[in-house]
C-alpha cells in the first residue's frame, strides 16, 4: 500500500504537467497590418487597382477554359468592355466572336460560355472582343484544345 500512494503521486503530476502544457500554445496574429499609400508618391504608377470605375480604362482579357468530354468550358475576364448593351456606365460595349480551327463559330455576348460538339482531336479556338459593329478592339486570345475519344 505504502507503494501505492508515491505511483499515485507521480501519475497526478505527470498528468498535471502534460496537460498544463498544452494550454500554453501560442495565440496567432490576427492584427491586420494597414499601410497607408501616399497619393503623392513616385511608386503610384506600381499601384494598380483591382476594379477600376474609371471610363478611360485599357481594355484587357483573361482566358481560362477547360475541356469536358466534346465541350470547351470557357471563362473570360475582360476589363474595359461591356457585354450589355443597355450598360451605359462603360462607354466601350462590344460581343465576342468564337473561331474554331480559323472558321468563325459563333458570336456570343457573355463572359461565360460553352462551345459544343467539338470533334476528337486538336483543336485551335480564337476569342475576339469586337465592338457591336464587328471592329475590333484589338483584344484577341488563341489556345489550343484536345478532346479525347
Amino acid at each position: 500500500m505504502k507503494r501505492i500512494i508515491p505511483f499515485y503521486i507521480l501519475l497526478f503530476l505527470f498528468t498535471g504537467s502534460v496537460s498544463g502544457c498544452q494550454k500554453d500554445l501560442p495565440k496567432p496574429e490576427t492584427k491586420p497590418k494597414i499601410i497607408a499609400i501616399d497619393q503623392s508618391s513616385h511608386l503610384q504608377a506600381d499601384i494598380v487597382p483591382v476594379y477600376n470605375q474609371n471610363l478611360r480604362e485599357i481594355p484587357s482579357l483573361f482566358v481560362q477554359h477547360k475541356t469536358n468530354g466534346n465541350q470547351v468550358l470557357v471563362e473570360c475576364i475582360v476589363n474595359g468592355v461591356s457585354f450589355r448593351e443597355s450598360d451605359h456606365s462603360k462607354q466601350k460595349i462590344g460581343k465576342m466572336i468564337v473561331w474554331v480551327d480559323g472558321k468563325r463559330n459563333t458570336e456570343v455576348t457573355s463572359a461565360a460560355f460553352i462551345i459544343k460538339d467539338l470533334r476528337p482531336g486538336g483543336h485551335k479556338i480564337k476569342l475576339e472582343v469586337v465592338k457591336l459593329t464587328n471592329e475590333p478592339y484589338g483584344l484577341t486570345k488563341e489556345f489550343m484544345v484536345n478532346i479525347h475519344r
